[in-house]
C-alpha cells in the first residue's frame, strides 16, 4: 500500500505579509523521513504535527515552530504595554494638566477619549493593513508611530502647547489600533496549535497590565 505525506514547508520568514501560509507538498514516506531527520538538526526549530487516516492513505501535516517565537511575543506584549501607559497618564493628575496648560478638565478627559474615537474610526484601515502587508510592516507602524508620540508629548511640556499634546496622543492612539489586532495573528503565524491559546493570553496581557 503507497503512503502519501503531506509536508508543510514554510517558504518565508513567519514575519512575511502574503506567504505566512507556506505551501503544502506531496512525498513518499522515504523523502519525508529524510526531510524530518535534517529538520531535526536545526537549533532554533522546533516541530508539532498531527496525523489522519483517510481511506487507503494516511495524511500527515508537520508545522514548523521557531524558538525564538517566544521572544517575539514578549518583545510584542512589552511594546503593547508601553503604549497602554500612555492612555491615561493625563487623567490621572487630571487636575495638575489642567491647571498646567490652563484648559478645562474636559479638554483633559480627551486625552484619553482619542484612544476610544481612534479605535472605532481606524479599526477597519488597521485590519486591512494587517492582513495585507503582514505582521512586520503592522508593527513597525505601530512602534513608530508610538514612539513619535511620547516623544511629541516630551517635547509639549510647556503651558502653551496643549494642541501638540493631542497631537502626540493622537499618534499613540492611532498605534494603539494595530497593537489590539496584533496577538491573534501573531499566535496564529508564529504558534503551533496547541499554542495559540496561550500565545493570545500573553500577547493581551501586556495592553492589560497598565
Amino acid at each position: 500500500m503507497k503512503v502519501t505525506q503531506l509536508r508543510f514547508d514554510p517558504t518565508v520568514s513567519p514575519l512575511g505579509g502574503r506567504n505566512n501560509t507556506g505551501k503544502l507538498e506531496m512525498g513518499n514516506g522515504a523523502d519525508e523521513q529524510q526531510h524530518a531527520g535534517s529538520d531535526a538538526k536545526g537549533k532554533d526549530l522546533d516541530q508539532t504535527g498531527s496525523g489522519a487516516s483517510n481511506g487507503g492513505g494516511v495524511f500527515a501535516l508537520t508545522t514548523r515552530v521557531y524558538r525564538r517565537r517566544w521572544v517575539m511575543l514578549i518583545l510584542f506584549s512589552t511594546f503593547s504595554m508601553s503604549n497602554a501607559f500612555q492612555w491615561i497618564q493625563c487623567s490621572i493628575i487630571s487636575n495638575i494638566i489642567a491647571k498646567f496648560y490652563g484648559v478645562e478638565m474636559s479638554a483633559v478627559s480627551w486625552l484619553s477619549m482619542i484612544y476610544m474615537v481612534s479605535y472605532i474610526v481606524l479599526i477597519v484601515p488597521a485590519a486591512w493593513l494587517l492582513e495585507k502587508r503582514g505582521l512586520r510592516i503592522a508593527l513597525l507602524l505601530a512602534n513608530m508611530l508610538n514612539c513619535a508620540g511620547a516623544w511629541i508629548k516630551v517635547a509639549s511640556a510647556r503651558p502653551d502647547l496643549y494642541w501638540v499634546t493631542v497631537l502626540g496622543q493622537f499618534l499613540s492612539a492611532t498605534s494603539q489600533v494595530l497593537f489590539l489586532g496584533i496577538p491573534p495573528k501573531l499566535a496564529a503565524v508564529w504558534f503551533g496549535p496547541d499554542e495559540v491559546s496561550v500565545a493570545c493570553s500573553i500577547g493581551v496581557l501586556g495592553n492589560q497590565v497598565s
